[in-house]
This record gives structure tokens, C-alpha cells and sequence, in this order.
């Protein structure tokens, strides 16, 4: 799936929002775009959103070279605070990108549907809450203060 990043959405992506779009591009040894990474630049924060490599493609590392490690340099380049790499992925943890709650906002028409969407959050707002721990206490790869 393209999710309809084609070539126009990335010319209107460049006019509107100019400097905040940080492209992390890989060339092949014949100087082919074979992988990239589409990051946003906040005030304070660079947001890596998609990448994606050509099909077929299968180097060792590579989604983490362009995704995390480029992120990381550019965002110390910029003066930035942090990088968020995105919601999911276990993975994130052994590269210094720590779990944290994200949040959204979602308007559900339906009153009987929004009871029970909520009832569900309620519920699994506890699970939430019990895995960020665990996976911030067992899986950092900070050493621990005290």
C-alpha cells in the first residue's frame, strides 16, 4: 500500500510545510533510492511518521539506521529536544526510545457506541498502565539513578 503518499502528496507536503520535512534518503551503489524515511520537525520535536525500501530489499539494520539512528543525529543537529519515533514496537526499547503514552481524540455519534468504547478504555487503561511499567523497568537500556 502507498496509503496515498504519491508523488503529489509529497510536492503539496514540501509547499505547505517547506523546512519542517526532513527526508532521510539511501542510495544504492549506483546512486538509486532504495529506502527513505519521512520525519516532521516540531518546535521541539522531530516526529518520524513512514518509510518504507524498495521491494526486495533486505539489509541488516538498515530500518534502524534511517528511522532511529539519522532521527537521533538530525534532532542534535537541530537543537531539538527529542525524537518520537512513533506508537509500537518493543524493538524501540534496546535503541534508547523508551515507552510513553500517547494520546488521541476521537468523537464516536453513536451514544450506545461511545459507552462502550469507553468502558473498553476504562478497562484497558490499567493493562496500558501495568505494560509501560514493566517494559520501562525490565527492558531500558538506561542504567537506573540511586
Amino acid at each position: 500500500r502507498n496509503w496515498g503518499l504519491n508523488r503529489d502528496f509529497f510536492h503539496l507536503l514540501g509547499e505547505l510545510l517547506q523546512d519542517k520535512v526532513m527526508v532521510v534518503f539511501v542510495e544504492d551503489a549506483a546512486g538509486r533510492k532504495v529506502a527513505g524515511a519521512l520525519n516532521l520537525v516540531g518546535s521541539d520535536t522531530l516526529f518520524g511518521r513512514n518509510w518504507g525500501c524498495k521491494n526486495g530489499l533486505n539489509v541488516k539494520h538498515l530500518h534502524f539506521e534511517v528511522c532511529y539512528y539519522q532521527a537521533l543525529d538530525a534532532a542534535i543537529e537541530l537543537g531539538l529536544g527529542k525524537v518520537e519515533a512513533g506508537a509500537q514496537g518493543e524493538h524501540k526499547i534496546q535503541r534508547g526510545y523508551l515507552p510513553t503514552l500517547t494520546y488521541s481524540a476521537h468523537y464516536i455519534k453513536d451514544p450506545r457506541f461511545r459507552t462502550v468504547v469507553k468502558d473498553f478504555l476504562k478497562q484497558e487503561q490499567q493493562q496500558i498502565d501495568y505494560t509501560l511499567d514493566v517494559l520501562n523497568q525490565e527492558l531500558s537500556p538506561y542504567k537506573k539513578s540511586g
